[in-house]
C-alpha cells in the first residue's frame, strides 16, 4: 500500500525525511544485533505514532496522520519486530472509499461532515492497564484496545458508555492499580475527568468547571490527587464563537494549576495561579507535607508567530513552537501559594520515568533533548535528570541519527528507579536505516549495551510504552 499525494507540490517537512509514511505492515523474528541484549530484559516496547494511509486535503500537520503502533519483543536475549495501523473507524472508512475524508487540524473544521468535523486518527498515546493496551488520541477520541503482541485492534473500550472518548496521557497508579483519565472539548462539559480500577471498571466520573474550552494536554497524580491545568495557551473564544479553531497565547492571563482529590467530586477542585505558560507533558508529582511538587517541560512562548516571542529559532510543528525546558513547581496548600523554578536550559520533551513509581517521589527522569538548530521536532540525545543530585548526565545519539521518546525498561529483579534499560528508536536521517538502542539506565553515557537492526525504516513518532513480560504473561 502507499500514501496518495499531490504531485503538484512538494511534501511539507512533517511529510519529507524521517517523517515520511511507511506503507509495510510486517513481523520479523530473531534481528540482528550489534553488541547483546541483557537477558534480564523481557516485556514489549511499543510505540505510536503518525502514518498517513492517504493524504487529505489541505495543509497537512504532523497531528493528522493514522496511527501506526511499532512493537519491539525482547525476551531470552532476542528481540522481534512488528508494526501495524490501528484500524480505527475512520481508518478503515477511508480504506472503502480508497482517499481521505477529512481536512487536518490546521483547516477549518468541516462541521458538514456527515462522518463528523474531526478524524479519530488515535496517532498519539499508549497506555497498558488493566491486561489491556490502548491506543489513544490527543484531540480525545476512542480508547482503541489492542494486543501488545499481535498488534491487531480489538476494539473500543467506553466503560458502558460513560467515557466514549478520553485524551491521551492517562495516568496509572502502580500501587493501587487504579488509571486516571481525563475527555476535553471545545464545547460544554469541557473537561470530564474519571477513575478506573485495577480490574477496569470506571468506578468515578465528574466533570470540572472551567470558564470555556481548554488545551488540556496531561494531567499528573500524586498518591491522593490529580493535578489538571488552565493554562494560556487556548482556543481563541472569539473565533470558537463563530466555528473556527485557531489556537492564541493569551500572556495577560495567569495559569492555573488545579488539584482535586482521586475519587472527589469536580467541585471541590482547588485552583492554583501561576504565571502565564503552557505545558505538553508533565514528568512527575507527589506529596511533602502541606506541599505538593510537580515536574514537568514548561513553554513559555508556544504560539509561532506571537510578536512577544524571543527572537532565536527553535523548532516548530506548524503554529506550534517548541521551547520546552525543565521546571519545578511547588503548590503551598496552606497559603495557597505557588513557587516555581527552572531547572535546566537545556530543551528537552517528551519526559519519562519509572512507571513503577509515579505520583511518589522520584529521583530521575529521562528526557530526549531536542536538537535546537532543527526546524523540525528532532531528538539528538538523552538527558539523565537526577533530581536529589541537582545534576544530569546525557546520552548523545551519533551525527545525523535522532530518536524518539525513550521507556525506562525495568530488568527483571528490579529494585530502583534507574535499575534497568532505556529502550528507544534511532534513525539515520540521510539512509533510514532504523535501529533499537538499549541503553544502561545507571549510567546513559555508556555505548549502547546493544543496537537492534531494525527491518525497515521507523518514521520519528510520539508516545511510547513499556509491557514487562510479567504483565503480558498474566
Amino acid at each position: 500500500m502507499s500514501m496518495t499525494s499531490s504531485a503538484e507540490s512538494p511534501a511539507p517537512p512533517y511529510l519529507s525525511g524521517n517523517y515520511a509514511p511507511i506503507d509495510r505492515e510486517i513481523t520479523t523474528h530473531d534481528l540482528p544485533v550489534i553488541g547483546e541484549i541483557p537477558k534480564d530484559l523481557a516485556g514489549v516496547f511499543v510505540r505510536n505514532g503518525s502514518n498517513p494511509r492517504f493524504r487529505q486535503k489541505g495543509r497537512y500537520h504532523w497531528f493528522d496522520g493514522d496511527g501506526m503502533i511499532h512493537a519491539l519483543q525482547f525476551e531470552d536475549g532476542r528481540a522481534r519486530y512488528a508494526n501495524r495501523w490501528v484500524r480505527t473507524w475512520a481508518f478503515l472508512e477511508e480504506e472503502k472509499a480508497g482517499a481521505s475524508l477529512w481536512t487536518g487540524v490546521t483547516e477549518r473544521p468541516d462541521f458538514t461532515n456527515p462522518r463528523g468535523p474531526f478524524k479519530d486518527t488515535s496517532n498519539t498515546d499508549l497506555v497498558f492497564h488493566g491486561g489491556r493496551l490502548y491506543s489513544l488520541w490527543w484531540l480525545g477520541g476512542a480508547a482503541y484496545v489492542v494486543n501488545p503482541l499481535s498488534l491487531e485492534t480489538c476494539g473500543t473500550e467506553t466503560w458502558g458508555d460513560r467515557m466514549p472518548t478520553i485524551s491521551a496521557h492517562p495516568k496509572v497508579d502502580a500501587v493501587t492499580g487504579e488509571m486516571m483519565l481525563f475527555d476535553y472539548k471545545p464545547y460544554p462539559p469541557y473537561l470530564t475527568y474519571a477513575v478506573v480500577s485495577p480490574s477496569g471498571a470506571l468506578v468515578h466520573r465528574t466533570e470540572i468547571d472551567l470558564p470555556g474550552p481548554r488545551l488540556q494536554h496531561d494531567l499528573a497524580i500524586t498518591e491522593r490527587f490529580t493535578l489538571f491545568f488552565d493554562m494560556s495557551m487556548q482556543w481563541d473564544p472569539a473565533l470558537l464563537a463563530v466555528g473556527k479553531t485557531k489556537v492564541k497565547y493569551f500572556r495577560d492571563k495567569p495559569a492555573r494549576i488545579g488539584l482535586l482529590p482521586r475519587h472527589a467530586p469536580g467541585s471541590q477542585i482547588r485552583w492554583f495561579e501561576t504565571e502565564p505558560f503552557y505545558m505538553y507533558h508533565t514528568i512527575n508529582a507527589w506529596e511533602e507535607g502541606d506541599r505538593i511538587v510537580l515536574v514537568g517541560c514548561k513553554i513559555d512562548a508556544p504560539v509561532v508567530g506571537d510578536p512577544q516571542n524571543p527572537a532565536r529559532e527553535v523548532p516548530t510543528i506548524g503554529f506550534l513552537r517548541l521551547e520546552p525546558n525543565l521546571y519545578r513547581w511547588e503548590l503551598d496548600t496552606k497559603t495557597g501559594g505557588v513557587k516555581e523554578s527552572r531547572l535546566d536550559d537545556v530543551l528537552t520533551e517528551f519526559p519519562r520515568m519509572d512507571n513503577r513509581a509515579l505520583g511518589r517521589k522520584t529521583r530521575y527522569s529521562y528526557n530526549p533533548r531536542l536538537h535546537a538548530s532543527s526546524p523540525t521536532l528532532l531528538f539528538d540525545g538523552v538527558v539523565k535528570y537526577d533530581y536529589e543530585a541537582g545534576t544530569s548526565a546525557a546520552h548523545s545519539y551519533p551525527a545525523g541519527r535522532f530518536g524518539s521518546e525513550v521507556v525506562f525498561a525495568p530488568r527483571v529483579g528490579s529494585v530502583g528507579e534507574d535499575d534497568g534499560y532505556l529502550v528507544t528508536f534511532v534513525v539515520d536521517e540521510a539512509s533510514g536505516e532504523s535501529e533499537a538502542y538499549v541503553l544502561d539506565a545507571k549510567d546513559v553515557t555508556r555505548a549502547p549495551l546493544a543496537r537492534v537492526k531494525l527491518p525497515q525504516r521507523v518514521p520519528t513518532g510520539y508516545h511510547a510504552w513499556w509491557v514487562p513480560g510479567s504483565e503480558i504473561r498474566a
